[in-house]
């Protein structure tokens, strides 16, 4: 009798095990955050140095950072998924799937706390202040998002979408 019992606890937990998605590790997400703020860094400093040396007021300067934050993100995650074979039309898809939301929370982060860091937005590139701030952001933004991605992985959407292409 034990037997037949201990057989169908076994049953029931492996239908549960292949019904439930794979928790996502701390590990994945933190791997899967900085893929993102890799492309997030590169387009929020290009955007702050542009910005910042062409005397831009604060505003612009921002929606240019953010725009290029998106625009790099996207594109590594577009020439991972390009070159595992996909088609243009369906990287743009996983990329957008996979990055849409990390990004907006990180530059969220990111540029709220440039924002909020008194003098960051009017220091010039030449300032201890400038790079301070934006390096403490991008810190800030990593630990922020890092929770969220790992809670997308875990329902099988963000980065989750790009792993099967790696």
């Amino acid at each position: 009798m034990q037997h037949q019992h201990a057989h169908a606890d076994h049953h029931v937990h492996g239908e549960h095990h292949h019904t439930a998605p794979a928790p996502a590790g701390w590990a994945m997400a933190a791997k899967a955050t900085l893929h993102c703020l890799t492309g997030c860094a590169i387009g929020e400093i290009l955007g702050m140095v542009i910005g910042t040396a062409l005397g831009w007021h604060n505003v612009p300067t921002m929606i240019l950072a953010i725009a290029l934050a998106f625009l790099f993100g996207y594109s590594l995650t577009l020439r991972g998924v390009l070159k595992a074979g996909l088609d243009f039309k369906a990287a743009v898809r996983v990329a957008l799937a996979a990055d849409t939301l990390s990004i907006a929370v990180m530059e969220l982060i990111d540029n709220g706390v440039i924002a909020l860091v008194p003098g960051a937005m009017d220091a010039h590139l030449s300032e201890w202040l400038f790079w301070g701030a934006l390096a403490f952001s991008l810190v800030l933004a990593f630990l922020v998002t890092t929770p969220v991605n790992k809670w997308m992985i875990g329902r099988g959407k963000g980065h989750a979408v790009v792993h099967q292409y790696h």
